[in-house]
């Protein structure tokens, strides 16, 4: 049987070795330039949403939340992810969007925001929830999966260069290091941040990831702190990890607002990491090389994603076909003038 070497040891990574072992593969390598989970998959959010703009997306989510469910606590809580609008137009956006993830199974439904406690909603204008959707921890999904994998016969190798080991097919799964391995891939790196907060006094357990439609800031629990994310005003195009301290000002200023309970909450930490931007804002998945297959360029989604992507990869790379359809992101559509960009880049 072909060996094949994984380049990536985060979510994607992981999850490729996990699903092509459970298909049977035999030899199987899953290699990082450093650590399991020590890239962007260990500075993630760890949201896990179905709750997308286009359908090709919605698709990868509506998979990857089975598994996840399967995995439950207390690696995913299913707490839900709410949306809030606050102008006209955003609602309307709001409920478009709606329309299209309920055409295509997602449960989502319009709800009153003050149901949540603490919630401040006084300029909300409408908002709506998936309460299937949730929050994860994605270091310890993704060391779960390499713990599953190697007891399946997968090697793991920590601190080499992937495109040095001996390999029939190479799986690009690196992130924002993937065109180190292909430089053809059209991926450029994006420095983005988050913040946790706290301790934060009688954090309901149960408080869904909140988010403002409008500005992108969000937020959701982790034990007895919050953690922040926003996108942020100027794009950061860069490989340099480093903290904006007036963004977190600016975002403790609006948890502040939104969710009075955290008024004064001091800074836990704040650390940076990096998306691995295409063009679209969608992945690229498939064979970009003889011999050479690329999943990456998930440009934030790809841990959320990653159980279906896994799957999907490992039934093409052994059955020449998947499950799920995965012409949408095939690296021919940037040289045919892909025109299918992501909204929701959170």
């Amino acid at each position: 049987m072909a060996r094949i070497v994984v380049a990536g040891a985060g979510a994607i990574g992981a999850s490729v070795a996990y699903h092509l072992a459970l298909r049977g593969a035999s030899s199987v390598v899953l290699a990082d330039r450093a650590q399991i989970a020590s890239g962007a998959t260990g500075k993630a959010m760890g949201g896990v949403r179905q709750q997308f703009s286009t359908e090709a997306e919605v698709t990868l989510a509506r998979e990857s939340v089975r598994f996840f469910e399967e995995l439950g606590s207390p690696f995913f809580d299913q707490v839900g992810y709410l949306f809030l609008a606050t102008s006209d137009a955003g609602l309307a956006e709001l409920e478009a969007r709606a329309e299209l993830q309920r055409g295509l199974g997602v449960p989502v439904e319009s709800v009153d925001a003050s149901r949540v406690s603490g919630l401040n909603t006084e300029d909300v204008l409408g908002a709506v929830v998936c309460w299937e959707d949730g929050v994860a921890e994605p270091a310890e999904v993704t060391l779960e999966l390499v713990k599953r994998s190697v007891a399946m016969g997968v090697e793991v190798r920590e601190h080499v260069d992937a495109g040095e080991l001996e390999r029939d097919v190479l799986v690009i799964a690196a992130g924002a290091y993937s065109p180190e391995l292909w430089p053809d891939l059209p991926i450029r790196p994006l420095c983005r941040q988050l913040v946790d907060v706290g301790p934060v006094a009688s954090l309901p357990a149960d408080l869904p990831m909140v988010l403002e439609s409008e500005s992108g800031f969000h937020f959701r629990r982790r034990g007895d702190t919050l953690r922040l994310a926003m996108s942020e005003p100027s794009p950061r195009w860069t490989d340099q990890e480093e903290v904006d301290d007036a963004l977190v000002e600016d975002w403790r200023g609006r948890l502040a607002r939104r969710y009075p309970p955290a008024v004064g909450a001091p800074v836990a930490r704040a650390w940076a990491g990096l998306y691995d931007m295409t063009p679209d804002a969608h992945p690229v998945i498939g064979w970009v090389g003889e011999g050479v297959y690329a999943a990456c360029g998930f440009s934030g989604h790809g841990f959320m994603q990653s159980p279906a992507v896994g799957k999907a990869v490992a039934e093409e790379l052994l059955d020449e076909e998947s499950s799920i359809d995965l012409s949408p992101y095939r690296i021919e559509r940037f040289a045919e003038g892909a025109a299918f960009s992501e909204d929701l880049v959170l």
